[in-house]
């Protein structure tokens, strides 16, 4: 499908270091995107779908780098199904697993976590929740894994493992798991903080920094945080990616906000939901993360975008992302609600409001246009100009 939007007034890229883009346009071919800046008429006459923004605003869709998957488009903590096609409502394209904690009876011996994750992997390769790209099978570090187990499952295609749920005497016991999952390509995430359902335990700086794993888990709590002292070690004594989360502590969050913008570590600093957990579903939760820093602090806004998108995109190593020529056609279109203060959804944000989702595409493939189930509507009139194919992208009425 070839698809263009068009009438944006602002491009932002994902990039926090080159936030805007120039022009007014996007298009789309093949599930990637072609062009950001503007369309001569001919492009746009090529397309099968034409989206008019009406002057709102273009952000490439938000990545939630920490979901809490099971199988399907199902959560048994929460017992609701289709929260993943709610999320692509609140503008979440793209969804990175927290490893299949939360399957029902899981297997907790090495065989039985190497074929969960298999199974998972396999499972969402092709499933795409009301458009959504879920990457999921995340191996969970079990005592009894070793270096082969890994190697083994690498080469079936697991590129993620979780430290932090395992059946270990001390986090201490992750570091050589975490070593070998590094060693054969794997991204290593690890729960960081206090424990989060029976049977965890707390892990703090000194763990995280033995371990030294790519990604902390919801570094400012999940939901309950680490001590305030040890923040400045982990930001100054490891490279580790620090995600933050909607459900987890407030306070730290903007307290870790403020310690990576001071030292110039922004590069390592990542938004994600930690959804569904006891806290619940949370379709806006990235939209929330953004804005509370946005209005809280004094992060510029694309800032916070960029740690919901690009910064994601670049410690996981996905195509998504950016709103750049050969990345993948994964964009959202906010503006303003309706009944705000604001008229741009940039200036909604940094007021501390959500922005209104008028539109989102993955693949190149519009899901829906106009206005979102989760959000107010939008001040523009964001609408399907021109459509070619027999598709319908409008939503009714709340």
């Amino acid at each position: 499908m070839r698809t263009a939007i068009v009438n944006l007034a602002t491009i932002v890229t994902g990039d926090w270091r080159d936030p805007y883009a120039r022009g007014d346009s996007l298009l789309m071919e093949d599930g990637r995107i072609e062009v950001v800046g503007t369309l001569s008429a001919e492009q746009t006459r090529s397309c099968d779908v034409v989206i008019d923004a009406d002057g709102a605003t273009a952000i490439p869709g938000l990545i939630d780098s920490q979901v809490h998957n099971t199988f399907g488009d199902y959560t048994p903590r929460q017992k609701t199904v289709g929260f993943l096609e709610s999320y692509v409502h609140g503008g979440t394209t793209t969804s990175i697993s927290a490893s299949e904690v939360h399957v029902p009876g899981r297997p907790k011996d090495p065989e039985g976590v190497k074929a969960l994750a298999v199974a998972a992997m396999k499972c969402f390769k092709d499933f795409r929740p009301g458009g959504m790209r879920v990457y999921a099978g995340s191996i969970i570090l079990e005592p009894g894994l070793t270096e082969a187990d890994f190697q083994e499952v690498a080469a079936k295609g697991v590129w993620l493992a979780k430290a932090g749920f395992g059946a270990v005497k001390t986090p201490y016991d992750y570091v050589p798991m975490v070593a070998w999952a590094k060693k054969h390509g794997m991204i290593t995430t690890l729960h960081t903080g206090g424990s989060s359902i029976p049977g965890s335990s707390g892990i703090w700086a000194d763990h995280l920094i033995a371990m030294d794993p790519d990604v902390s888990f919801h570094v400012n709590g999940g939901p309950v945080a680490m001590p305030d002292e040890d923040f400045p070690r982990v930001v100054n004594e490891s490279k580790v990616a620090l995600q933050v989360c909607t459900a987890g502590n407030l306070r730290t969050l903007l307290l870790l906000a403020d310690l990576v913008q001071k030292t110039n570590q922004f590069d390592r600093f990542l938004i994600a939901t930690d959804t569904p957990t006891g806290s619940g579903i949370m379709p806006l939760g990235m939209m929330y993360t953004i804005t509370h820093l946005a209005s809280l602090t004094k992060m510029p806004v694309e800032w916070a975008i960029a740690a919901a998108t690009g910064n994601n995109a670049v410690v996981y190593r996905i195509n998504s992302g950016f709103l750049r020529p050969g990345r993948d056609a994964d964009v959202v279109i906010l503006d303003a609600c309706v009944g705000g203060s604001k008229s741009t959804a940039l200036d909604a944000l940094r007021n501390g409001d959500i922005a209104a989702v008028a539109a989102v595409v993955t693949d190149g493939v519009p899901r829906f246009v106009g206005r979102s189930r989760n959000t107010p509507a939008p001040m523009k009139r964001v609408r399907v100009a021109e459509c070619r194919v027999p598709q319908d992208y409008g939503l009714t009425a709340h």
